[in-house]
């Protein structure tokens, strides 16, 4: 069953979704198999399609690699960090909306031990020390189809947040998920539930003008 956006629908309205994940229900292998099957068709470097996924919605190994991410998130973001942070955010406007956005970050780190499935697109092979090109070809294909699995998800009614926090502990979730650290470079962590109303709306942003320019860079 899918919500039956438009594909205008579901472009604006896929959010980082963080305070209203549904912790309590599970979610099926049948329903993450089919957004995968999606993401599979999004564009790919020379058609090489070297990624990819890993999804478990087991809960023992959701919970081990949710306590890594809430470790590695308590660690960084420290008051003094978000103080410093926040003034930096430009206008009251700017500042209260980045705070706002923080407070929700924090309980998802805090309840990521205890979301029911995770997703984690992967490279074949590391780009520790690649040149620009090489990781362009390679982060730019494997995103793509990330960011197809989380439009598919959220058609059919699941949450999902990019993230990448736990990746300074990346062989430590290599080791709970058996990943082969060596040969395969995780890219991002993405809780996956479902989310608890369906009503999700196009997020804020500042005016397109300031960052569109068409027939050549004007302002």
């Amino acid at each position: 069953m899918t919500l039956e956006l438009s594909a205008d629908e579901v472009l604006s309205t896929t959010r980082s979704v963080r305070l209203r994940l549904d912790l309590q229900r599970e979610v099926g292998e049948e329903i993450l198999r089919q957004c995968l099957e999606i993401a599979l068709q999004a564009p790919t470097g020379s058609l090489r399609q070297d990624w990819h996924f890993v999804i478990s919605n087991d809960r023992n190994q959701c919970r081990e690699v949710g306590l890594i991410y809430k470790e590695v998130w308590t660690s960084m973001i420290t008051d003094d960090y978000l103080d410093s942070s926040s003034k930096q955010q430009g206008s009251k406007g700017d500042e209260a909306a980045w705070l706002k956005m923080m407070n929700s970050a924090r309980h998802l780190a805090e309840n990521f031990p205890e979301v029911p499935a995770i997703f984690l697109p992967c490279i074949s092979g590391r780009l520790d020390g690649a040149d620009a090109v090489t990781q362009s070809l390679k982060w730019g294909s494997v995103i793509q189809a990330a960011w197809s699995f989380m439009l598919a998800a959220r058609n059919r009614g699941l949450g999902t947040c990019w993230t990448t926090v736990h990746l300074r502990r990346e062989a430590d979730v290599a080791e709970v998920l058996g990943i082969p650290f060596d040969t395969v470079q995780q890219v991002a962590l993405s809780p996956v539930a479902y989310t608890k109303g369906t009503d999700f709306k196009a997020g804020r942003r500042k005016p397109s003008s300031d960052f569109i320019h068409m027939n050549g860079w004007r302002h």
